[in-house]
């Protein structure tokens, strides 16, 4: 059993890495949103050119999607230990 310094401490470091997370994790949302404004939006007349080649615009969808599904199974398991934690009361 822990006590309630420690508890507060394990609940102060699970938050920062979820925001931690939540920070990089946004790095993939970027790259998705960019991803789908060529793919939809940009119609051969993006804002940048490498916006117009589809080997890009699709490399950047996986990758964002890869990092994506990365947060989210990180924040799971926080969020999980968070809850625990908090139980315990």
């Amino acid at each position: 059993m822990i006590n309630e310094t420690q508890k507060a401490q394990q609940l102060k470091e699970i938050t920062q890495k979820m925001i931690k997370i939540q920070v990089m994790g946004s790095i993939g949302s970027i790259l998705v949103g960019l991803a789908l404004y060529g793919i939809f939006g940009a119609q051969g007349d993006a804002f940048h050119p490498l916006l117009n080649n589809m080997d890009v615009v699709y490399s950047m969808l996986v990758t964002g999607g890869v990092i994506m599904l990365w947060e989210v199974i990180v924040f799971i398991s926080l969020v999980k230990k968070r809850n625990t934690l908090m139980k315990d009361n």
